[in-house]
């Protein structure tokens, strides 16, 4: 395992500085991490995700975007003065509704506001997305953790984002629900890429089981791939830390669960990106697709 992670460390080439000055905000990745439903440690992996990438040498910025379970601040322990409702009711600029959680990863908090972005006016729309614009340009990953299950402001999430992480447990129903939930994001026009993560594993042959049972019905019915990116396995840290309030990268590095979040880091800056036939365009992109009006 750790020649396999040395690997793909080499494989990952860190970002030189000399362009951060160059950045395109087209360039900022947008990721949304789903689930079917709810109890699959689906914020605990997006906040020990983006975490990991950070300690690569990426750029992120974690948005909890979960409307009515907001909990990434509890995950480290933090609390935010400020949310959504203070950047929309133009109280704060979106450089002070941001904070910086476990070693400094930039937040920003759910809860309040998350509710009227989706009555935002035209004008307040576009003060939105030049908002966010300002500060996405500055990062390499913007990650979104949605809610669980398929919510119509879910969907809106997944169907705006570059590609979608959906994890998955190796409990029946919870693999029932992540088909389900691939099953109707599929039918959307231009469909989401979708990369697959099995949570709470007992080991890699189970991972590989959980992942073949769905992607080989989503390749039987929607003729559609949905690789296997990776697999965390079983872990009694995990729980120790969360009660702790600690991100369980932090708390227990060595422990499995922190591993193999490691390699499933190393594996997604490593691995081609998913593609998509309409390239969106940054962050901008992203929130006008995602706040689009509906009739």
């Amino acid at each position: 395992m750790k020649d396999q992670a040395a690997s793909l460390r080499n494989m990952v080439s860190v970002p030189n500085a000399a362009n951060e000055l160059q950045r395109d905000p087209r360039s900022s990745k947008i990721i949304t991490v789903a689930s079917g439903k709810g109890g699959v440690g689906k914020s605990n992996f997006t906040l020990n995700f983006a975490l990991t990438l950070q300690a690569l040498g990426q750029k992120v910025l974690v948005f909890d975007a979960d409307i009515g379970m907001a909990n990434i601040d509890v995950l480290m322990g933090t609390s935010s003065p400020y949310n959504l409702y203070h950047l929309l009711y133009r109280q704060k600029s979106i450089q002070e509704i941001i904070q910086l959680g476990a070693s400094g990863l930039p937040y920003i908090a759910g809860g309040s506001g998350m509710k009227e972005l989706f009555s935002l006016s035209d004008r307040d729309l576009e003060f939105f997305a030049e908002q966010v614009e300002e500060i996405a340009q500055e990062m390499d990953y913007v990650i979104f953790d949605t809610g669980a299950g398929l919510s119509k402001e879910n969907m809106k999430f997944i169907g705006a984002a570059d590609e979608c992480l959906i994890i998955t447990t190796p409990e029946p129903t919870s693999i029932t629900d992540a088909y389900a939930l691939v099953k109707v994001m599929h039918g959307q026009e231009n469909a989401t890429p979708f990369r697959m993560i099995v949570n709470r594993v007992e080991d890699q042959q189970e991972a590989e089981r959980v992942a073949d049972k769905i992607a080989g019905v989503a390749k039987r019915f929607l003729q559609t791939d949905i690789p296997l990116l990776g697999y965390i396995s079983e872990d009694a840290q995990v729980v120790k830390a969360v009660k702790r309030q600690v991100p369980y990268s932090l708390a227990y590095p060595n422990a499995k669960a922190s591993k193999d979040i490691e390699k499933l880091a190393l594996r997604y800056l490593a691995a081609p990106s998913p593609t998509r036939s309409e390239t969106l365009t940054g962050i901008r992109g992203f929130v006008k697709k995602w706040l689009k009006r509906t009739t």
